[in-house]
């Protein structure tokens, strides 16, 4: 697999301009450099780690063959190099490191990568992590994943992407403006294996199944955020009106029978046919049987309906869906990046480094001095869960499901445009943000057994 044609390379930007602006006018890090810099921070002691995000954390570190035939960047070599470098030119004063959203699993990986054993690790054994760093400040933590990861694999789509649909229709069901984009998006975000790390985990235990959810009573507030309402009248042009229930279903203000499905019928939207008893089935998805298909064109119709027909799926069973939509990247998937809750840490199985980036099966270093901080956004509806529906094309070519967007809750419902929505900064849930500072690693835990200090700070945010 590539990720770029042949003869052309693509690296991370070094040095502080990789992250201090986006574009002109639109900052990134600039602001925060430029503070740091009224203060007397400098090159010798602020460095900015940047890194090919594309990329599985280890292969980025093991030189895996992706674009040529030659060992990558060794990124976290260098990393651990820089911190060494900052350590011993300034005094020998630890390190205190910034990490933000996707970096911020990255950095986890790299806490067990620097202290285990070569050839898998960096060889720095244990201590390493006591001896260098000060103290971790996560800025946007997503250490239990984010649903939109789910439906940029399944659609390629968004909330944002639902919306505009909803609004001009024209455009994204264009055959030629719409699918064809949808459809080149889907193929490149399904090579960047990195997006794996961005899948929820700790399945059911954490996020919920069909008979609760840890945001029950949560009430969303709307007027933080204007969102774009589909027209209820939209309609399917070859009169297909299956849909697929919600992923990482939220019963509690969706109710039961809700959750099986749909038919619309003009400008009313009703239960549909199937009977409550299947709810009270097992909500594992099974696919015996069946061939495996590896793409969405070359699947037949029959395959995709069978799928719609299934029930609704949850943080655990929505992983055996996508095994089964996209089978090869899932099984790349597997060789490097877990999503489950360890039952024993002291399992020697845990020492391989698939299992590194996942704070639900590794331990933090024993590093008792050393502190871990949050910073996180909360107040602003966020993308939780979804509801789709077939397509209306019969291309086996196009993408086959969409977001449907015509699907509303009653007016207390967090449901908006097939999109459920919880608490959060607009992009990562509460949950996956703040469990592990407030729950997983608070105190002296098994996920945390030196006991390292943990700190959170969150901001009430809102948008116009």
């Amino acid at each position: 697999m590539r990720l770029a044609p042949p003869g052309i390379r693509i690296r991370a930007v070094p040095g502080l301009v990789a992250a201090d602006y986006f574009a002109p006018g639109y900052f990134v890090w600039a602001v925060l450099i430029e503070n740091l810099a009224k203060i007397g921070y400098e090159g010798k002691n602020m460095h900015m780690a940047a890194y090919d995000w594309r990329l599985s954390f280890q292969n980025i570190y093991r030189g895996m063959v992706i674009e040529d035939e030659h060992i990558r960047d060794q990124t976290l070599s260098r990393l651990r190099s820089q911190i060494e470098l900052m350590y011993v030119t300034n005094g020998y004063k630890k390190v205190v490191v910034v990490p933000h959203s996707m970096g911020i699993i990255y950095f986890l990986h790299f806490l067990k990568w620097v202290e285990a054993p070569p050839l898998m690790g960096g060889g720095g054994g244990p201590g390493w992590c006591a001896k260098h760093i000060k103290a971790i400040m996560n800025i946007g933590p997503v250490f239990l994943g984010v649903s939109k990861t789910i439906s940029n694999l399944f659609s390629a789509e968004t909330k944002d992407v639902a919306s505009i649909r909803a609004m001009d229709p024209g455009v994204l069901n264009s055959e030629i403006l719409g699918l064809q984009t949808l459809v080149h998006v889907m193929r490149v975000t399904r090579t960047w294996d990195s997006m794996a790390s961005l899948l929820p985990k700790g399945g059911e235990t954490i996020w919920g199944n069909l008979d609760w959810s840890p945001e029950e009573g949560h009430a969303c507030d709307f007027s933080k955020k204007r969102y774009s309402q589909a027209s209820i009248g939209d309609k399917d042009t070859n009169g297909s009106d299956v849909k697929i229930g919600i992923f990482l279903t939220n019963p509690a203000t969706y109710n039961r029978e809700s959750l099986l499905g749909y038919e619309r019928n003009d400008s009313e939207i009703l239960l549909s046919d199937r009977t409550v008893s299947v709810i009270l089935d097992t909500i594992l998805l099974s696919f015996t049987g069946g061939e495996v298909w590896t793409e969405y064109d070359e699947m037949s119709r029959e395959s995709i309906r069978k799928i719609a027909e299934n029930k609704p799926c949850t943080a655990t069973s929505v992983l055996d869906l996508l095994r089964f939509v996209a089978p090869k990247m899932m099984q790349r998937v597997a060789s490097h990046v877990t999503h489950g809750i360890a039952d024993n840490l002291d399992d020697p199985k845990y020492a391989y480094y698939k299992y590194w980036s996942n704070p639900l099966e590794t331990k933090l270093p024993d590093a008792p001095d050393m502190e871990i901080y949050y910073s996180y956004g909360v107040g602003i509806p966020t993308e939780r869960s979804y509801v789709y529906k077939l397509s209306p094309t019969d291309r086996c070519k196009s993408i086959p499901f969409r977001i449907d967007s015509s699907v509303d809750g009653d007016k207390d419902s967090c449901l908006r445009g097939g999109v459920y929505l919880t608490d959060g900064d607009e992009s990562v849930p509460v949950i996956s943000a703040g469990f592990m500072c407030a729950k997983g690693w608070r105190g002296r835990t098994r996920f945390n057994p030196s006991g390292i200090s943990t700190y959170i700070r969150v901001s009430a945010q809102t948008t116009s």
